[in-house]
């Protein structure tokens, strides 16, 4: 009876350590082998969730930008290799802010390379925040295994220095935090913003990418491909109001 009542016991406390493993980490499938992760954090006194992505290849599995919870470096790779069976090999932050760049030290110390660019890794050691060890000097295309993606500064907006990436096969921008979701009502965070310039940056996105099958936007919800309208207009009237103040 004790060893039935031990083995209930042991199976509850996987359950419920399950269960809290899943309210601070979710993944979801995209398309193909390109998965959506979520972690979560406290922003002004809310949990707010922050959408990064990883790709799976036959070379390994590359990550776009690092969980925003410190307690989520090690269970994201673990899930990825238990669900996937391989390692990740790659990680790219698409800005200084911690939400993205938070776990790059960490993945360094296990061997994956990092990547930010010149900009990023320069506002990175300003404001104490952590590095890569691969920087890239310009926009760049990548090939990993059969996977090819590009990087690209359209110019300042949620951040000074936030990039796109962009897979040309798969038509999927990942537009990391300056795309709002269309659950959005305000472009969220602009301490660090550029509001003369947001407009015109998710302008430059869109002449250079049409017609997306997929947006990643860098929180809530995903699933609409009119974000960069709708960030756009959110840019356009912030920038009209702070003009005529």
């Amino acid at each position: 009876m004790s060893s039935v009542f031990t083995s209930l016991l042991l199976l509850l406390s996987t359950i419920i350590a399950t269960a809290q493993t899943q309210e601070k980490l979710t993944i979801r499938p995209l398309t193909d082998n390109f998965y959506v992760y979520v972690t979560y954090n406290e922003y002004q006194g809310n949990r707010i969730g922050a959408n990064a992505m990883y790709l799976v290849t036959d070379k390994g599995v590359v990550l776009f930008d690092t969980p925003w919870d410190t307690t989520q470096f090690q269970p994201l790779l673990d899930s990825i290799k238990a669900r996937h069976n391989k390692e990740v090999i790659l990680c790219f932050a698409t800005h200084f802010h911690e939400d993205r760049t938070g776990g790059l030290a960490y993945y360094r110390q296990k061997g994956i390379a990092t990547y930010t660019t010149a900009y990023t890794d320069e506002l990175s050691r300003k404001r104490g925040m952590k590095r890569a060890d691969n920087i890239m000097m310009k926009d760049t295309t990548f090939t990993v295994g059969e996977n090819t993606f590009s990087t690209y500064y359209p110019g300042r907006g949620h951040a000074p220095d936030n990039i796109v990436i962009w897979f040309e096969r798969e038509k999927i921008l990942y537009g990391g935090c300056l795309v709002k979701s269309t659950a959005d009502n305000t472009l969220g965070n602009l301490g660090d913003a550029s509001i003369a310039d947001y407009a015109n940056t998710i302008k430059n996105v869109q002449r250079k990418y049409r017609n997306p099958k997929y947006i990643i936007t860098g929180h809530n919800d995903y699933s609409s491909t009119r974000s960069l309208q709708h960030t756009y207009k959110m840019a356009k009237a912030l920038q009209k109001r702070q003009a005529n103040r």
